[in-house]
């Protein structure tokens, strides 16, 4: 089961290499990658409001679930601010805003460890899930996978104009994608001998944490472009996901 949960991590990880290398080498419109981040957006509000915080609810209780929440909210915050002020702070962003190596010795790794640090929630959530004993929650891995798809497009549109190279963008997300599957290979592993008060507690850090990543990097990149339309367009991911969640129940 471990390696089981190794592979869906690894499955969802593997997304933000295919968004990498269509940010990469394909010129898109700023409009585009808005459109794609919005939906992605919209797609994790949607998995962390039905699939992780009201899951977590039911197994651990309002206070486990609100102090695990705070929690992942605080401990995000702290080391995307400390990252930012290493250089890292544009991670998510297409446009020419992401510093480059001569700009801030140190850059690359730190938008390196601050990609990592947007992923790291996302897969131990997808490890604890199959604790439940029914399985892999297909909700997670489908919201994970198709929100990592604009998260790598952007910042890859990003690192390109900002002169990094086709080896740095690559090796970065191809290595995420690797830990992606460890992180779900941890999370199943660690937690399984815990009670279920501690693997919801830890569901609920991981939703605190994914939600200050979406309000930090990926929404701002939503209202870059046409951003008329971002709310539309989010309103849309979230549905999408909804509908998964609620086919998935039947």
């Amino acid at each position: 089961m471990w390696l089981t949960a190794g592979f869906w991590g690894l499955l969802s990880g593997s997304a933000l290499v295919i968004g990498a290398a269509a940010g990469y080498f394909l010129k898109l419109r700023k409009q585009t990658i808005s459109f794609v981040m919005a939906f992605g957006s919209g797609v994790l509000v949607s998995a962390l409001s039905f699939d992780l915080m009201d899951v977590a609810y039911k197994e651990g209780g309002f206070f486990a679930v609100s102090v695990g929440f705070l929690i992942g909210a605080v401990i995000y915050t702290l080391a995307s601010n400390y990252l930012n002020s290493r250089g890292a702070k544009n991670r998510k962003r297409s446009s020419r805003a992401q510093m480059s190596e001569t700009e801030k010795s140190g850059s690359g790794l730190a938008i390196a460890l601050g990609a990592l640090l947007d992923g790291i929630p996302e897969s131990i959530v997808i490890g604890i899930s199959i604790l439940s004993g029914k399985g892999v929650s297909v909700v997670a891995v489908a919201a994970v996978f198709v929100s990592n798809i604009p998260e790598g497009l952007s910042s890859a549109s990003g690192m390109r104009k900002s002169g990094r190279s086709a080896r740095y963008v690559f090796t970065v997300w191809g290595a995420i994608a690797l830990l992606s599957g460890l992180g779900s290979l941890v999370g199943y592993a660690v937690f399984g001998g815990f009670p279920i008060e501690v693997t919801a507690a830890t569901t609920a850090v991981a939703a605190g944490a994914i939600l200050a990543m979406l309000v930090t990097t990926m929404i701002p990149e939503a209202n870059e472009g046409e951003h008329e339309w971002a709310g539309l367009v989010t309103v849309l991911g979230f549905l999408v996901a909804f509908v998964i969640s609620k086919i998935g129940e039947l």
